[in-house]
C-alpha cells in the first residue's frame, strides 16, 4: 500500500492521514509499528530498511515520510545553485529514482505514505513525483477557494452540532480565510458561545479573534471618504479591544499596500502566482482592497503613507503617546 499526499491545505492533507492509520489498526499497536522519517535528510537505503521490517504483533507497519518530494522540486524563480550543490542535489536525486522499483516488490505489510506541501503539478517539474505516481494512490489538498470554503465551514458546523447563517459564513470567511486550523478553532468556540442557538454575524464579530481586521476595513474607508467621526469611532473601539499602536499602524499600511497593487493589477491579484507572494488574504479582503482602488487615487494614498511614516516615528521616538499619535493621525488624513 503506497499513498502519495501532497498540498497547501494541511489541515485536510492530516484529517486524511488520520483516517488512513485507524483504517489500518488500533492506535495502541500501530503506534509501535509507526517510522516518521524526514525527507530532506533521508537515504534511499534508510527507506528501505524502514520498509523491509517485519510488523511486531500488527498486521502492518507504516512509514511515513515528510518532505522527500519537495526536495526535488525544481522552484521557479529561487536563486540558482552552487555548482557543487546541484550536481550533489542531481546524484542523490539519480539515487532516488530506485525508488519506483522498489516499491513494487515492497513487503504486503509496509504501508508507505510521502507527505508533502504545495508541489508543482507540471509532468516535467518533479521527476520523482513522476515516477512515482502511477503505482500510488495520489491525493491532493488545494488551498480552498471562498465557494468551497463555505460549504466547508457549513459542514464543520454541522458536524459539531451547530448551525450557522449565510451571514455569518460570509463575515467568518472574510475575517480568517482559507487557514483551516484557525477556521476550526473559532467555529469551535463559537459552537460553545451559542450553545445550541445559530451562529449569527454577531455572534462572529463578538467572538472571533480575527474581528480586529474588520475593524481596519471600516476604519480604512472612513479615513479615504474623509468621515472623520467614524474613523475615530472605529480608531477609539479598536484601542478599547486591547489592539496596541503598532499593530493599527501596520494593519492600515497593509490595507494600504494592497490597494496599491490592486491598482497596478486589477484583478490579476487574484492569480496564483501573485497571491503565493501575499500574507494570507482571502478573496473578502481582495475584493475589498479592489473598490478603495477604484474610489481613490495614488497621491491620496501616497500622502497617506507619509503620515503613517510620520507616526511611526512619533511613537518609536517617544514625541507622543500612542493613543494621541492615532487620534491626530485619523484627523490629518480625513482631512486629506
Amino acid at each position: 500500500m503506497f499513498y502519495i499526499l501532497y498540498g497547501k491545505d494541511d489541515f485536510s492533507l492530516r484529517q486524511k492521514l488520520e483516517e488512513i492509520k485507524q483504517e489500518l489498526s488500533s492506535p495502541e499497536m500501530l503506534a509501535v509499528n509507526t517510522s516518521l522519517l524526514d525527507g530532506q535528510q533521508l537515504s534511499l537505503i534508510q527507506l528501505i530498511d524502514a520498509c523491509s521490517s517485519v510488523p511486531f504483533l500488527c498486521p502492518v507497519r507504516l512509514v511515513i515520510v515528510n518532505g522527500l518530494l519537495g526536495r526535488f522540486e525544481q522552484k521557479s524563480g529561487a536563486r540558482q545553485r552552487g555548482a557543487r550543490s546541484k550536481m550533489k542535489l542531481n546524484s542523490n536525486l539519480e539515487e532516488w529514482m530506485a525508488l519506483a522499483d522498489y516499491v513494487r516488490q515492497m513487503p504486503a505489510t509496509t504501508v508507505l505514505i510521502l507527505v508533502d506541501g504545495e508541489l508543482n503539478e507540471k509532468k516535467a517539474a518533479n521527476r520523482l513525483l513522476r515516477s512515482l505516481v502511477p503505482l500510488a494512490k495520489v491525493m491532493t489538498f488545494h488551498q480552498f477557494k471562498d465557494k468551497d470554503l463555505s460549504d466547508w465551514v457549513q459542514n464543520r458546523v454541522k458536524q459539531g452540532g451547530g448551525t450557522i447563517s449565510p451571514g455569518a459564513i460570509g463575515l467568518l470567511i472574510g475575517l480568517v480565510g482559507a487557514d483551516l486550523w484557525t477556521m476550526s478553532s473559532e467555529i469551535d468556540k463559537l459552537i460553545d458561545f451559542c450553545s445550541g442557538q445559530p451562529i449569527t454575524e454577531d455572534s462572529v464579530r463578538q467572538i472571533t479573534s480575527y474581528a480586529r481586521e474588520a475593524n481596519i476595513f471600516v476604519l480604512v474607508d472612513a479615513i479615504l471618504e474623509g468621515r472623520r467621526k467614524v474613523a475615530q469611532q472605529s480608531l477609539h473601539r479598536l484601542l478599547q479591544e486591547g489592539a496596541a499602536p503598532p499593530y493599527v499602524l501596520a494593519m492600515i499600511t497593509r490595507q494600504l499596500r494592497l490597494i496599491v497593487m490592486a491598482k497596478e493589477l486589477g484583478r490579476r491579484l487574484f492569480q496564483p502566482e501573485i497571491r503565493e507572494r501575499l500574507e494570507s488574504t482571502s478573496d473578502y479582503v481582495l475584493e475589498k482592497a479592489l473598490k478603495q482602488a477604484r474610489a481613490y487615487t495614488l497621491e491620496r494614498i501616497k500622502s497617506a503613507y507619509h503620515r503613517l511614516l510620520e507616526a511611526d516615528i512619533a511613537i518609536k521616538t517617544g514625541k507622543y503617546d500612542g493613543d494621541l499619535t492615532l487620534d491626530l493621525l485619523v484627523v490629518e488624513l480625513c482631512r486629506g
